[in-house]
């Protein structure tokens, strides 16, 4: 799988992200198990997922921080 860029993912919308990141969690929980049997063919994809999921956060709390605050009653 080609590699996701920063840009790419600072372009996707909030419900994206969500979506995106759920989906790399449960690919990397897959990955996971394979790793514990032996049965994993290509270990780099892990260490790619991981990153990726972390630019993903980044993008995630960037957004949250440039939203502004609620109004405090």
């Amino acid at each position: 799988m080609k590699k996701v860029k920063a840009g790419k993912i600072r372009e996707m919308a909030a419900t994206e992200l969500d979506k995106r990141s759920g989906e790399i969690r449960e690919e990397l929980f897959k990955l996971r198990f394979q790793h514990a049997t032996g049965q994993l063919e290509n270990p780099v994809r892990m260490r790619t997922l991981r990153r990726e999921l972390a630019r993903v956060l980044t993008v995630q709390h960037e957004q949250a921080a440039a939203k502004p605050a609620g109004k405090a009653g």
